[in-house]
């Protein structure tokens, strides 16, 4: 049996239509055309599908099974063809992503310039937004996902209305000066930084509580902290000699531009601060919301871009936290 596809498709219109004539202006056909198509079927299946006068076009009984079987089976082939277009138009469209500023400040648009090779017919809109105004925009749909810190273990955040992907932790350390004294130890006791003066990111950053608390049993309590926005303000503040910066810093990480945070300058001594306190990169979404095929593809992208390094035992404690 040689049946084409063509010739199902003008058997059904003519059945539905029960006219020659305006099957043909359908398909842009010669009426002649479509009498052929629907004759040369008749003869593959060995059916007569159609009683013909000169006034009308009836199906026959085994013609009005047939073309319900045939009409079915075409709309299935045209979901199919569609979801096969639509998964080809998947990673089309705009996508919106907000983040805090320090972050946008530094690794994200690098996450951003991945989606941009890979994904190249989605367009990445970044809100650039205080912390909590990120989370507030998540939570109430206004962007496809943002991005975060927050201190391991993120409490504040399992559990809730977010779906949370860690993707990078890092531990906050001091950036001195090469005069200071303090600069000759690799290693500091959060204690040590007591009566030095200290700047570090402000709220926006996520991890600003974590500073206060690993400073309050050491520090009097009038004692200020200078607070800026950006991590490129800290690291300037610290070389100038204003004070011991508090910054995530990943050292041993070769590929900078994979960083989480701005490396510091070669003039600054980065020093880990003890007890540990690690600074976790994340991404969130509206928990029991599926995002957008496109949205969710450079969702992909943003943790394959920060997954730079094997996820470490405190990366992995965090992960399982949020689960």
């Amino acid at each position: 049996m040689n049946v084409s596809l063509q010739q199902l498709k003008v058997f059904v219109a003519v059945a539905r239509s029960r006219s020659f004539t305006r099957a043909a202006r359908e398909f842009g056909l010669t009426q002649s055309a479509v009498s052929r198509c629907v004759r040369e079927l008749e003869e593959a299946v060995d059916l007569k599908l159609f009683d013909r006068t000169t006034r009308q076009v009836e199906l026959t009984q085994a013609g009005s099974g047939f073309e319900r079987r045939i009409a079915h089976l075409l709309d299935e082939i045209d979901m199919a063809l569609s979801e096969g277009r639509d998964a080809h138009q998947a990673h089309r469209g705009v996508v919106t992503v907000a983040s805090n500023p320090a972050l946008s400040s530094g690794w994200v648009p690098v996450a951003m310039a991945r989606c941009a090779a890979a994904l190249p017919d989605v367009a990445l809109h970044l809100q650039d937004l205080p912390q909590e105004a990120v989370l507030q925009a998540v939570e109430q749909g206004e962007v496809d996902f943002g991005v975060v810190a927050e201190v391991v273990p993120a409490v504040r955040l399992a559990g809730g209305q977010f779906d949370v992907q860690p993707i990078a932790a890092t531990p906050l350390c001091a950036l001195l000066p090469v005069q200071y004294s303090l600069a000759a130890s690799v290693t500091l006791h959060w204690r040590a930084l007591a009566d030095e003066p200290l700047v570090t990111l402000n709220r926006d950053s996520g991890f600003l509580n974590a500073v206060m608390r690993a400073l309050d049993c050491s520090r009097e309590p009038g004692h200020r902290v200078q607070e800026l926005a950006h991590a490129s303000g800290v690291v300037r503040m610290s070389e100038l000699g204003m004070g011991i910066g508090i910054l995530p810093v990943c050292r041993a990480r070769a590929d900078q531009d994979a960083c989480h945070w701005p490396a510091p300058a070669g003039s600054l001594v980065v020093s880990e601060l003890h007890p540990l306190v690690q600074v976790s990169t994340l991404l969130v979404r509206r928990r029991q919301r599926s995002l957008r095929p496109c949205a969710q593809a450079a969702w992909s992208q943003f943790v394959a871009a920060g997954r730079v390094d094997p996820v470490d035992a405190q990366e992995a404690q965090l992960v399982d936290s949020l689960a």
